[in-house]
């Protein structure tokens, strides 16, 4: 009994913690986004005074220039649970800021048991560690894959990412060297899973890793 409550202590801390620091994550991104359209006004005059010297080449590349920054700013997935996009979209500026590229995909379905904070806890553990994995990796060599939606009668969860060489597995921890936290992390994805009477996969080889989740939708919803 003491022990489940010093353990449920420091999961109801690191889940504190960690939400706290998405918070930032995110509040970060809103940042960026508010400072482009401050400086809205500002690109439509400097463009319009080029093309009224006719300066057109120079024009395009002000446009291509937008462009990419816009691209960067304006990636928002929508998975239908406010607080989860805030998570996602949180880490996607992150990976975007690191020079990684990633392919998302991102609707959770109705009748998830799973709630807003333990979908975060997943999402973003899964997402921290893709991240600083493809921080070890030369530009070329990054990526990450998501994928949230439904299979059959199961919320169904990938993430998929660039790594260095595979990573012995220890029963069912993998061997790493990036510390505690790391570790702690996958196994408190597998905990959540877990009671929802879900599944939790993950395989390390030369060049990847790829974490899996299955968790099955209520009743109602499989119908």
């Amino acid at each position: 009994m003491i022990l489940d409550k010093i353990i449920n202590k420091r999961i109801e801390r690191y889940q504190s913690e960690l939400l706290e620091k998405y918070c930032d994550e995110v509040e970060s991104m809103y940042r960026k986004m508010r400072g482009w359209r401050h400086d809205y006004h500002n690109h439509i005059q400097a463009l319009q005074a080029s093309m009224a010297l006719g300066k057109y080449d120079e024009v395009s590349r002000y446009l291509a220039d937008l462009n990419d920054d816009l691209t960067n700013v304006d990636t928002v997935i929508k998975t239908g649970r406010v607080m989860v996009d805030a998570i996602l979209n949180g880490k996607l500026n992150i990976a975007a800021q690191n020079e990684i590229p990633v392919n998302a995909k991102a609707k959770i379905p109705d009748r998830t048991p799973a709630s807003d904070i333990d979908l975060c806890v997943i999402i973003g553990n899964l997402l921290d560690n893709a991240i600083e994995e493809n921080k070890r990796l030369s530009p070329e060599k990054r990526f990450i894959r998501v994928y949230i939606g439904r299979k059959n009668t199961q919320f169904y969860l990938s993430v998929t990412n660039a790594a260095g060489k595979k990573q012995p597995k220890i029963g069912s921890v993998f061997d790493t060297s990036k510390g505690v936290e790391h570790g702690f992390g996958l196994r408190r994805v597998e905990s959540v899973v877990k009671k929802y009477g879900g599944y939790f996969s993950a395989d390390s080889e030369d060049g990847g890793f790829t974490a899996e989740i299955l968790i099955p939708l209520t009743d109602e919803d499989r119908s």
